[in-house]
């Protein structure tokens, strides 16, 4: 599996952020929403990110309209997210995540993978080379074993 190509968002708060931002990290791509059932993944999210920062990973949150549960606008997104989750991890701006409008980055993970989120909060564990390491349905918190096992092994190598 080759390593995903250079990317950039725009951040939510401003700027952009990019694959170089992030190079030599693990990095959890989470395709997030801010009026689902799974939306109190958030708190999980930001604990994560908390707890494994230091050792390499980063939690990247990627709004996304794409089924019809998100905000209308970025400020509205950012200031629900860090107002009611207190959320400090990196967050983009609203993102499609799938069809022909799907970000460059997730129409690679499409292609390379076979990955393309079924709902809000799927999630992919992309290693320190940028690869694909494990991917988990909406339905798996941030938090749960297998997820926990898995970043540990990608921050291990």
């Amino acid at each position: 599996m080759s390593q995903a190509p250079q990317w950039s968002l725009p951040s939510i708060r401003g700027g952009s952020l990019s694959s170089a931002d992030f190079a030599g990290k693990a990095v959890l791509v989470v395709n997030t929403a801010s009026l689902c059932g799974y939306t109190p993944q958030y708190a999980e999210m930001q604990k994560l990110y908390q707890t494994y920062k230091d050792q390499g990973l980063v939690v990247l949150a990627v709004p996304s309209n794409d089924f019809e549960q998100e905000k209308d606008s970025n400020a509205e997104v950012k200031d629900f997210c860090e107002g009611m989750f207190g959320i400090t991890l990196p967050m983009v701006e609203i993102t499609s995540v799938k069809g022909p409008a799907a970000h460059p980055l997730y129409k690679w993970l499409e292609s390379e993978a076979d990955y393309v989120p079924e709902w809000n909060f799927a999630k992919v564990l992309l290693d320190r080379q940028g690869k694909v390491a494990a991917t988990f349905p909406a339905a798996e918190s941030p938090l749960d074993a297998g997820v926990v096992v898995e970043i540990e092994r990608v921050l291990a190598a």
